[in-house]
């Protein structure tokens, strides 16, 4: 095979809950991960060896936008790319002496919390696994994955799942019923880094309730879902940016079940129930230039 393409999907946090900072830096979590109709489209093609070694070219396009400076600027495609990093480790683990061009289409909005680089990461390790038919397993894919980042295991697998541990413990769970989803993201980058390093774990006075998410998921239950909808990294983002909850707040007027800060943000979710209510919804965030990327999706069972 020389060439394939494979779909990367965004995921959003139904329930983000941090349990405590381990002494090595990484966070313990407690979370509800659902993959959603959003994606990055990555296009793989083998190459013949340059100068004897193998190489790694990630070429930019983008839906609607031939102008590429910008995406560039936010997003580089030297080796301190997430998908760089995965076909670099993915080569070295399997001994693969041939190059690899990947072509990346790139619509999840960029540090947006939405996993974004981890998707595009996931997709190399089913698209090499294919492309030089590595018959790697879904578990070895993980174990490799939680090397480049703690949300790649989870985007490797999708779908609905409660993550445990850095992010590499994962349950799969059934996935939720049908609904709207109404996916803002402002003009701001926020980082990650910055987030979890000013969250007070022991301070948080609220915690989500991820096992009463989990039930209401397995019991089909879309109000014990929305109900339960929660994110601690919100006590750090909101306070530096007010514009996650006007946009929280505009959701929540329009209808929207619930609405919640997905990851360390500042992409804000609203769910609907009806078409005609998320339309209407979309109109109005759009009206009040709260936000830069608007979509409506859907949920996606992967």
């Amino acid at each position: 095979m020389e060439q394939i393409t494979r779909k990367a999907y965004a995921k959003i946090n139904l329930g983000l809950d941090v349990l405590r900072r381990r002494p090595d830096g990484y966070h313990e979590v407690k979370m509800i991960m659902q993959t959603v109709g959003i994606y990055d489209i990555l296009t793989f093609k083998r190459k013949e060896i340059w100068d004897g070694a193998p190489k790694i070219k990630i070429t930019l396009q983008q839906k609607d936008a031939p102008e590429m400076t910008p995406l560039r600027e936010e997003l580089p495609c030297d080796k301190s790319n997430l998908i760089y990093k995965a076909a670099a480790l993915i080569m070295k683990t399997y001994d693969i002496h041939e190059g690899v061009e990947i072509t990346l289409q790139k619509n999840i909005p960029i540090a947006a919390g939405m996993a974004g680089g981890s998707t595009d990461a996931a997709a190399v390790f089913h698209g090499l696994n294919e492309l030089f038919s590595l018959a790697m397993s879904l578990e070895e894919m993980k174990r490799l994955g939680v090397r480049i980042g703690a949300d790649v295991p989870y985007c490797i697998m999708g779908g609905t799942a409660l993550s445990e541990g850095i992010g590499e413990i994962l349950t799969p769970l059934p996935a939720p019923p049908a609904a709207y989803l109404l996916i803002a993201k402002p003009d701001i980058h926020v980082s990650t880094k910055f987030v979890y390093e000013n969250l007070h774990v022991d301070a948080l006075q609220i915690h989500p309730d991820i096992d009463g998410m989990v039930d209401a998921l397995k019991a089909g239950c879309l109000t014990g879902i929305t109900d339960r909808m929660s994110n601690v990294l919100e006590t750090v983002t909101v306070r530096e940016y007010p514009v996650i909850d006007q946009i929280k707040e505009e959701m929540k007027a329009n209808g929207a079940c619930n609405a919640l800060m997905s990851g360390s943000g500042p992409t804000v979710f609203g769910i609907y129930e009806g078409e005609e209510t998320v339309k209407k919804a979309y109109e109005a965030v759009k009206a009040q230039g709260l936000a830069r990327q608007i979509f409506v999706t859907d949920f996606v069972a992967l």
